[in-house]
Order: structure tokens, then C-alpha cells, then sequence
């Protein structure tokens, strides 16, 4: 669906639909729920053609006004008609992706599709699928959701709902491991192939019932920022033994010298072995046996406990919680309880950190999550910032991007970015604005790139003797009574990157009065898109907003530029707005440049190994 051609269709079925409504606001409830039935064995015998679709949207769209009392809006139903034909819209921030998405789903349901929407979190699709309930029963579908503690029996029954509400953590590895049950993951596959052959009737059916259709909210970061997170079933090893080698690694890495031995690549945030650093590894790793007799092995690890030692740092890339290592998210900000990191990688965390080290995850089977929603028949998704990566997303997942303009022209305001020298002059001027704003009752929403930055600001507002809240990867369990409360006036909230994403911020009256929501940036991410998503919690729904952009130059994403360049312009006397401000987009254009060249490798690599499991009648 090319973008030229969309608001030209746009209108002639919102033309369509509204002759639909009229005739289905004329029936009493009695002839409403015999055309319910009457619609389903149409819609199921011409699935999907634009006249059933939009048929069974404007039926959806008046049981959702008979159950909640809310009428769709335009723009909704432009986005779900477009994710019927299988796109991926862009809808800002407020404009109602929750009905959007239940009206593209109950008319799929209708159709005779079992349709998975697609949350983030748990949370979400607990929240969802309770809110929207209503409006699936009225229409005689079976609604499911999956939640973490939901068992194999529960699951399985579930999917055989005709819509299912869960998390893509949840469904990717429900998907998964059916096949390492069904035989095609794994190193016992064709031994798992022969035991159902030969005893049928011991083996318990698949969970899932297929990959028919995906809604996808938030598809920006499940499709990009988590393309290359790897979905891994694993069985644990020894930790006694996992706690040897670390310890050894760990202390073969202190002592090698920082550019004699091994060289930090900043930007990349990775390190290499010099040749000099290869023969002091085998020299120190002389006297061990194991994996420190191949050269190979030894090299990985002692790289990998430099990388602990030189790269990851807690509060960014982790936290320590309870005596445990847990992962923080890079671009949500919320911690991965149930996610550890591959190759003994978690275990020389945790050994650096002198917590209790836990046995390293054997892989069984691994996935990630562009490799399985490719699967889906039909896929579609819906997110607030896309146009960034709208090129990627039809290439990697053929989804063309539609734009949904907005029901109501914003009012969103941007104000003239600061570039600071240090990063204490600017939570200076962070608290100096935060307190202005303040003042004249508006609500401030404060936006770090990491859990050390949140707490940074939160000890300087605290000094301040400014009353806040913190949402980041520590208060995750918080995040839906803190975003509720975000938009009372006179309230501060910092949050980590997108932080309850997916959660509205609901502004008072005396609020909007008073010019709405402010939000702060206080570091430009890695993406963009990030940057854009945070600024959206303000001026939603034509609301009014502002948001100012305050950087210094000490702030981490210029690492991914040379630093001499940088450490330059730090030094010069005075240095223009425009000078600084290039920087930084600069840096940032490098990053996503760099983090979607892995991306693509991971594709084309995905891609070989397919044809190599083909040849050798290794795929399905």
C-alpha cells in the first residue's frame, strides 16, 4: 500500500463504513446480535476482502460503542483497516492504539482468523484484554491471555481462544519450544521426530496452534530495538565449576595493560587482543588445564572479562538486585529477571560484582525475534515512531509503513536545545528548570538514557528538596501508579528511556491550564526514534506541551564518535550551538547506522543458515 495511495482509499472507506453504521445504528440489540451472526458466516466465507473488511469493522465499531459507550474515532479505524491489509502504522502517542488494535483483531476473529495482539509486557496484555473483554464477548469470540505463571495446559487451551492477548517474550518462546518438543530444535531433533512417530500416544500435542496473524504494538521495539535479542531454552551447567574459570579469567584480565595487551575500541564498545596481549594470556593461563589449553577458548574468555571489567557497568548495562546479576534493557529501561547473558558472559558479571554465581545457560535451542515473526502468515503492528526505520521494517518484515495523522492538530511546543560543558552544570540547570516549571503547576517528566542517570538527577532533586518519583528498571513492578500520577500538577517523575511506555499520562484540568505536561531530555539515545516516542507523553490528543532538550558534553552517546574530536571541542574557549548540536547528531546518525548493519547481518546470516538447513533437510 503505497503512501500516495493510502488517503485516497482512507476516505472512500471511511464513506463506506459510515453508510454501514448509519443502517447498524438504526437496530435495536435484538436485530444487532442476529447481524452479529449473520456477519460472521459472511465475513468467514470472504475473508478479508476489502468489502468484508470493512463490513466488519463498522460491526465492530458499533458493539464497541454498545458495550463501553465509545464511539472509534476516523483515525482509528484508518489504522486498522491499514493493518488489516497487513501494515504497520504510525499513530502519535494518545490517539487510541489500544481500540485500534482490538477493532483490527475482532474483525479478523470474525473472519475466522485467531489473531495473537502483541504487548510488551505482561501488564499490558493483562490490562488490555480485561478492558476490551467486553466487546469480544458481545460479539461471540473467545478471548485468552498469557501471563508468566500460566501453565502448559492453560497455554495450550488458550491458543485455542480466537484471540490471544500476551507478551512477545511469552508467545516467542511458547513458539519455540513446540519445536524443540515437536523435533525441529535442537540437538536431539530426529530423536524427538522418531518418538512421536513410533508412540503417538505419548506425546502431548503443541501449545500453539500456528502463526496465523500478529498485531504487534510497540512493533517499533519489538521489531528493531529487539531484532537482535536472542530467545534461548538452555539447560544449567555446574556453578562450583562456572565459579573456577571466572575467577581465573577475571584475574588474567587485571593484569593485562590497557594498549599493550588489548585496545578499547570506544565507539564500538567492544575490545581487540594485540599480539603482545595473546602471548601474556598464555603465559598467565600456563600453569591452568581445561579450556585454558586451547588458544582459542582461553582468548574468548580473558576478552570477555576485559569487556566486564573495561565496558559493562552497573546501572547501565545491569543491576545487582537481591545478591543477583539482572539485565537492563538498553532502550526500555526495564529489567530482564528471566534473561541472562550467553557464554559464560552473566557469570564473570556476577563474579565481578562478588555475588553468588549461578550455572551458566547450556543453549538447547535459540531464536530471535526477527527470525520468528517473519513466520507469522499474516503480520502487522502499530507504533508511534516508525518513519526512522520504515525502509528496514518492509525489507527485513515486508510491512510498508502507513502515517495515521492525528485526530487533532498538536500543540506540542520545542523549545531551543541546551549543550552544557560538564554533566554537573547541566543536572544544574535540569533542577533549575524543573523547579521553574514547577512553580506554575505543571507536571515535569524527566527522561534518562540509564538507572545510574536516574539516580543522578534523583539525588540532585533530592537536595533540592523537590518531591519526585523514579521509574526506572528498580521500580518496573511501580510503573502503572507512577505514570498515572505523572500528570497531577506540580509532580515530578524521572523515568529511564520509554519507562512506562504503553501506559497514559492523564492530565488534570487546572494542568492544561497551566500548558500540560513538560518533559526533559537530559541525553540523546542511541535511536532517534527514542528521543521522539519520550518527547509524545506530552501534547497528547491535541493537549498543550513543551519539552526542552538539555545535553553536556560529557554525555555517553559522543563515545561512539572519536574522542579526540570530541575532547577538542570540549577545550575550545567558546564553542556555538550549532557546533555542539552537529555533534551530537553526529554521533547519533553513527550509532543507528551501526546498531542496523548488525541488523542486517543478522538477517542475511539467518538467511544462509536456512538455505545450509534446507540442503541438508534440516528445516521444516
Amino acid at each position: 500500500m503505497r503512501d500516495a495511495v493510502y488517503p485516497f482509499r482512507a476516505r472512500f472507506d471511511l464513506a463506506r463504513i459510515s453508510r454501514i453504521s448509519r443502517r447498524l445504528k438504526a437496530m435495536s440489540d435484538a436485530d444487532f446480535d442476529a447481524e452479529i451472526a449473520r456477519s460472521r458466516v459472511r465475513l468467514r466465507r470472504d475473508v478479508l476482502s476489502d468489502r468484508s473488511r470493512r463490513h466488519g469493522v463498522a460491526l465492530v465499531c458499533e458493539t464497541i460503542f454498545r458495550t463501553l459507550g465509545l464511539r472509534p474515532h476516523n483515525v482509528q479505524i484508518r489504522g486498522a483497516l491499514a493493518m488489516l491489509r497487513g501494515a504497520l502504522i504510525e499513530m502519535d502517542t494518545g490517539e487510541g492504539k489500544t481500540i485500534t488494535a482490538a477493532l483490527s483483531a475482532a474483525t479478523a476473529a470474525l473472519a475466522g482468523i485467531p489473531t495473537h495482539v502483541i504487548t510488551v509486557n505482561n501488564y499490558l496484555a493483562e490490562r488490555d484484554a480485561e478492558n476490551l473483554g467486553p466487546i469480544y464477548e458481545r460479539l461471540g469470540l473467545r478471548l485468552g491471555v498469557i501471563l508468566e505463571d500460566s501453565s502448559p495446559d492453560d497455554r495450550r487451551s488458550t491458543y485455542r481462544c480466537d484471540i490471544v492477548y500476551a507478551s512477545n517474550t511469552e508467545i516467542a518462546f511458547d513458539y519455540l519450544r513446540d519445536r524443540i518438543d515437536f523435533g525441529r530444535e535442537g540437538p536431539l531433533g530426529t530423536r524427538a521426530k522418531l518418538r512421536r512417530i513410533a508412540e503417538p500416544e505419548t506425546t502431548k500435542p503443541p501449545v500453539m496452534r500456528g502463526l496465523p496473524f500478529a498485531i504487534v504494538d510497540e512493533a517499533d521495539s519489538v521489531f528493531v530495538d529487539e531484532a537482535r535479542t536472542p530467545l534461548i531454552i538452555s539447560r544449567r551447567s555446574d556453578p562450583e565449576a562456572e565459579a573456577v574459570w571466572t575467577g581465573i579469567a577475571l584475574d588474567i584480565a587485571r593484569a593485562l595493560r590497557r594498549d599493550k595487551d588489548f585496545i578499547l575500541i570506544g565507539d564500538e564498545k567492544r575490545l581487540r587482543l594485540t599480539d603482545t596481549g595473546r602471548q601474556t594470556i598464555a603465559d598467565l593461563a600456563r600453569e591452568h588445564t581445561g579450556i585454558w589449553e586451547s588458544p582459542i577458548r582461553r582468548e574468548e574468555v580473558v576478552s570477555q572479562a576485559l569487556s566486564v571489567l573495561y565496558i559493562f557497568k552497573n546501572g547501565e548495562q545491569y543491576l545487582v538486585n537481591d545478591g543477583k546479576v539482572q539485565i537492563v534493557d538498553e532502550y526500555t529501561g526495564r529489567l530482564q529477571p528471566d534473561r541472562s547473558w550467553s557464554d559464560g558472559l552473566h557469570q564473570l558479571v556476577e563474579a565481578s560484582e562478588g555475588v553468588e554465581i549461578t550455572g551458566q545457560n547450556l543453549v538447547i535451542a535459540r531464536m530471535t525475534y526477527q527470525r520468528f515473526f517473519r513466520r507469522y502468515v499474516r503480520l502487522s503492528g502499530m507504533t508511534g515512531t516508525a518513519k526512522e526505520v520504515k525502509r528496514e521494517l518492509l525489507t527485513v518484515f515486508r510491512l510498508n509503513t502507513v502515517r495515521i495523522p492525528p485526530r487533532v492538530r498538536s500543540r506540542l511546543r520545542f523549545r531551543l536545545p541546551r549543550v552544557f560543558r560538564t554533566k554537573t552544570q547541566k543536572w544544574a540547570h535540569v533542577v533549575r528548570e524543573v523547579s521553574r516549571e514547577v512553580s506554575l503547576g505543571r507536571p515535569v517528566l524527566i527522561g534518562t538514557r540509564s538507572v545510574a542517570a536516574s539516580r543522578e538527577v534523583s539525588e540532585m532533586l533530592t537536595e533540592a528538596k523537590l518531591e519526585h518519583d523514579v521509574l526506572n528498571a528498580e521500580t518496573v513492578e511501580e510503573s502503572s501508579r507512577i505514570i498515572a500520577a505523572a500528570g497531577q500538577g506540580g509532580r515530578i517523575t524521572v523515568a529511564t528511556n520509554m519507562a512506562g511506555r504503553g501506559v497514559d499520562i492523564s492530565l488534570e484540568e487546572d494542568v492544561v491550564k497551566a500548558g500540560g505536561l513538560h518533559v526533559v531530555l537530559t541525553e540523546r539515545h542511541d535511536a532517534g526514534r527514542i528521543d521522539r516516542q519520550l518527547a509524545g507523553r506530552a501534547g497528547r490528543r491535541g493537549e498543550p506541551g513543551s519539552v526542552s532538550t538539555i545535553l553536556s558534553l560529557e554525555d555517553a552517546l559522543l563515545d561512539v564518535i572519536s574522542a579526540t574530536a570530541s575532547k577538542l571541542i570540549s577545550q575550545l574557549p567558546v564553542v556555538s550551538l550549532a557546533v555542539r548540536l552537529r555533534l551530537f547528531d553526529r554521533a547519533q546518525k553513527r550509532a543507528e547506522k551501526m546498531h542496523a548493519r548488525a541488523r542486517q547481518d543478522l538477517v542475511r546470516q539467518d538467511r544462509r543458515l536456512n538455505q545450509l538447513l534446507s540442503f541438508v533437510g534440516g528445516m521444516e
